[in-house]
Order: C-alpha cells, then sequence, then structure tokens
C-alpha cells in the first residue's frame, strides 16, 4: 500500500519494528527505479498458456481476493467476513500498516467534509460505522482507547482572517440545519478551551463535539487480528511481503480470474479487488489489461511527532480553516523539479495522540514516490505550528531529540472523490481508491468504501449511493 516512513531521531532509539531503514529487501517496493525494473515481472503471456508449474502448485482459491493491507483492503475483507459466508484472501507488498494509514493523524472527522458534496454521505456512513465498532467494543468489555485508540475528541476548525470566520459560522450554520452538532466559537471561548492557542482577538472556530480519531496501528492491528480469527474455517487467508505482479484469464472465457503474487496465484471466483492506495493507478497499468486509467497518484505528505511532549496540552483535535483550501506553495527545490512536483501545501493541524504525543502537521506535496525526508518541510511545519501555539516559538527544533517523522503516499484524485466500483470491461474486477481527494479521508472513509464494495459483490441494494465514485472515463 501508500509508503510509510518512520524516521526517529532520537540519537540512541530503542529498536522498532514500524522503523524502516533506507535500504534492505522491503525497499524494492517503495523505490521507483527498482520498481520499474519489476514491470519485467509483468505477465505479458497468451492467454493459452499456462502459468509455470511451480506456482500453479502454489495457488489457492478464495471468493474474493483483495490487493492492498492498508486500512481499506482490511476493512472490507471485515466487511465480507462479518456479514457473509464468502472466503477472503488479502495480498500486500508489505505488511498492513506500513504505508498511508499509519502515516496518518487518524481522524474520523466531518468538520472539513462539506455537506452536498459527492463525498458527504460516505463520510456520514463512514463515521456512523466506526463509532458502531468502537460500540462494539465497548460491549465486549473491552477499553476503545486502549484497543484502537478511540477518542471522541471533537474537532476544532480554526480561521484568523473574516473571510475564514465568515465561511466557518456558514459551515456551523449548514452542519447545524443537518443534524450535526455544531457551535461556532469566539475568540475568548476558543482560549478557555485550548489555553495553549493563540488565534488573535478576532479569530474563532467551528466546534463538532462528535468528532473524533483513532490510532491507525491500534485500529488495524485489532481488524486484522479479527480477520484472522476467520482462517480456522478456511475463510481468511493473508499474503504479505509478496506483491501482485500480474492479472491471469481464464482459458475459458476470458475473464480475469487470479492474481498472480511473486510467490502464488491465488483465484477469486467471484471478484478481486484492487485496493492499493496510490499505487492502485500504475499497478493497474502494469497489469496490460486494457482498462481505463485511473489518474490516482502520490501526494506525499510530512508529519512530526513530539514524543512525551509535555510544552503544550491540547483538548481536541485543531485544524485551520485553510486546509480545506489546500493553500499552495513552492517548494524550495523549484529549480530542479517539474511543475507539478513543486506545489505544496502547509497547513496546522495539531492533536494528541493515544499515546500522548503531540503529532503536527501537516504537508502535502506531488514528489512521485519519493520517500526522503524534507527538513525544510519539517520545519515549516514547526514554523507554521508556532504560528498558533506561542510556547513553541521559544523552542528550537534543532533542541528536540525526542521526535519522528512519519511520511506516507497519500492516494489522490484530481477531482476529489475516491474511485470506488467495477472496472468497465472487467466487471469482477473492483477498485477502492484515492481517498484523499478531500484530505483526512482515507480512515475517515474506509468503512463506509468496505461496506459499499461488500455490496456490490453480494449485490445488495447500496446503503450509500455509489454512482458518484465510478470510475471516469
Amino acid at each position: 500500500m501508500e509508503s510509510i516512513y518512520l524516521h526517529s531521531l532520537n540519537p540512541n532509539p530503542n529498536p522498532n519494528p514500524l522503523s524502516r531503514s533506507t535500504s534492505g529487501p522491503w525497499r524494492s517496493r517503495f523505490a521507483p527505479n527498482l520498481r520499474s525494473s519489476n514491470r519485467l515481472l509483468r505477465i505479458r503471456r497468451p492467454r493459452s498458456l499456462a502459468p509455470p508449474l511451480a506456482l500453479q502448485r502454489r495457488s489457492s482459491d478464495h471468493d474474493v481476493v483483495v490487493v492492498g493491507a492498508g486500512i481499506v483492503g482490511l476493512a472490507i475483507a471485515r466487511h465480507l467476513l462479518l456479514h457473509c459466508g464468502l472466503s477472503v484472501a488479502v495480498a500486500d507488498a508489505g505488511v498492513p500498516c506500513s504505508g498511508a494509514t499509519g502515516a496518518g493523524q487518524g481522524y474520523v472527522w466531518m468538520a472539513h467534509k462539506t455537506l452536498g458534496s459527492d463525498a458527504w454521505q460516505l463520510a456520514v456512513r463512514s463515521k456512523q460505522l466506526w463509532e458502531e465498532m468502537a460500540d462494539g467494543v465497548a460491549r465486549e468489555g473491552l477499553d476503545p482507547q486502549h484497543i484502537l485508540g478511540w477518542k471522541k475528541t471533537g474537532s476544532l476548525l480554526i480561521g484568523r482572517s473574516a473571510e475564514e470566520l465568515t465561511t466557518l459560522e456558514e459551515r456551523v450554520k449548514v452542519f447545524t440545519e443537518a443534524g450535526l452538532r455544531a457551535e461556532y466559537l469566539s475568540s475568548s471561548s476558543l482560549s478557555s478551551m485550548e489555553p495553549a492557542l493563540e488565534v488573535g482577538k478576532e479569530g474563532g472556530a467551528a466546534f463538532l463535539p462528535d468528532d473524533c480519531q483513532l490510532d491507525a496501528h491500534q485500529t488495524v492491528s485489532f481488524i486484522e487480528k479479527r480477520n484472522k480469527s476467520f482462517a480456522p474455517e478456511g475463510r481468511y487467508a493473508e499474503f504479505y511481503n509478496d506483491p501482485a505482479i500480474g492479472l491471469l484469464r481464464s482459458d475459458r472465457s476470458g475473464a480475469i480470474e487470479a492474481v498472480q503474487t511473486s510467490e502464488k496465484i491465488l483465484y477469486g471466483k467471484k471478484a478481486i479487488v484492487i485496493a492499493a492506495g496510490a499505487w492502485s493507478g500504475s499497478l493497474m497499468r502494469s497489469f496490460d489489461v486494457n482498462a481505463p486509467d485511473v489518474p490516482v497518484k502520490p501526494r506525499k505528505g510530512h508529519l512530526l511527532v513530539l514524543e512525551n511532549f509535555n510544552e503544550i496540552k491540547l483538548n481536541h483535535g485543531l485544524m485551520e480553516a485553510g486546509y480545506i483550501d489546500h493553500q499552495v506553495g513552492t517548494s524550495s527545490d523549484s529549480a530542479t523539479a517539474d511543475s507539478e512536483q513543486t506545489l505544496l501545501s502547509i497547513s496546522m493541524t495539531a492533536t494528541i495522540d493515544a499515546k500522548g504525543n503531540l503529532v503536527l502537521g501537516s504537508s502535502r506535496q506531488f514528489s512521485g514516490f519519493c520517500r526522503e525526508v524534507d527538513e525544510s518541510i519539517i520545519k515549516r511545519i514547526w514554523d507554521r505550528a508556532g504560528e498558533f501555539f506561542p510556547t513553541l516559538r521559544t523552542i528550537s527544533l534543532d533542541s528536540l531529540r525526542k521526535r519522528q517523522i512519519r511520511i506516507g503516499h497519500r492516494p489522490y484524485m484530481p477531482d476529489g472523490k475516491p474511485v470506488i466500483g467495477p472496472v468497465p470491461g472487467l466487471p469482477n474486477i473492483l477498485l477502492a481508491t484515492g481517498h484523499e481527494g478531500s484530505g483526512l479521508s482515507l480512515i475517515s472513509q474506509a468503512l463506509g468504501t468496505a461496506e459499499m464494495v461488500a455490496d456490490m459483490i453480494l449485490g445488495n441494494s447500496p446503503v450509500v449511493d455509489c454512482t458518484p465514485f465510478s470510475i471516469r472515463e
């Protein structure tokens, strides 16, 4: 799935299984130059030519095969396992949560969504399903915060200019009329709720008390554990560190019937779902199956995580209103980058995660699948946060030793809508990708996407209209 790189800047870091070095056998999954060489592995044999005998011996039969073990892929598997009797296999070039899923802040928010947009009902349904999951954990006698990192923090969408405040007031009015709990906060009310925050006398915020957040690693671990509970009855299998390299057609019908990975052939009798995040478009192109092109592309993001940072305390999740507008600047390396790669957005987001760490963001940038940390971007994230939190301006970024940089590649669609549905001409192949377009959507829309894909496979009436998310030809 989408790439994540956790860079520990502690001079004496403890070994961390989530940390990735810049070398090693896993690197081929992410490095563009090595990925292009892997294109030689694509299946270009005539349809009548069977796969190698060794691979045939390592084949397995399933009802549904999901390519991608990020939050979307695993959620699709979970929904099918819980709500029908189908068997599911999940394959990934890496391991769960090693992608953009694990690099995000885990917001399950409505504050930044736009009422009446195509994605609104998907967001509403997804949030409902996340709340049901948390409630289900509680009914089992478990603590959702301990199991999922689930916290009902509420969200604050912060404005400082007259234009932003007018927009926020209107947003609160629209949310309230739609039945959401929302409140507009003046500068003084905001200061009483978040003493560390400074927005000036003219500032304010939209407050949605029911917005939540979760810890992606804890949540993925929970979902994966539940998925594995179906393995003894033969309904679940997973194949990690095993990239998909091709699709196989039936000799009789010519229909796509299996995914070939580097190690196995996985037959999907009812459906094959491509949920490979930012790689979904290039993966489909590499399969060479004459499918419509899906222009999903990686949008790189940096987050700064300060471990056990006690200088400021936050009571809610925060985001500046400008995040919604996709503020654009110019990269410091614009002289050597092409015009698309120079687009860079820096906006303040801040929250305290389930482990008590301060998580600051965020950047958005088109730079291909580049995974390198850009220290100039980290500096800009820190400086931007300092505009809202005066205490940070008194602290040198270089003096912070217990910090971590998360880098992920969000699956971006130019029109801001995810792609969810069957591929034209390949009815048993479904795509579920492109959730970054409106920001903060990968995790928040995952469960609604999973339900939608499952309904398509099972032939159920959809809970949410899926038409807006069909592949745009």
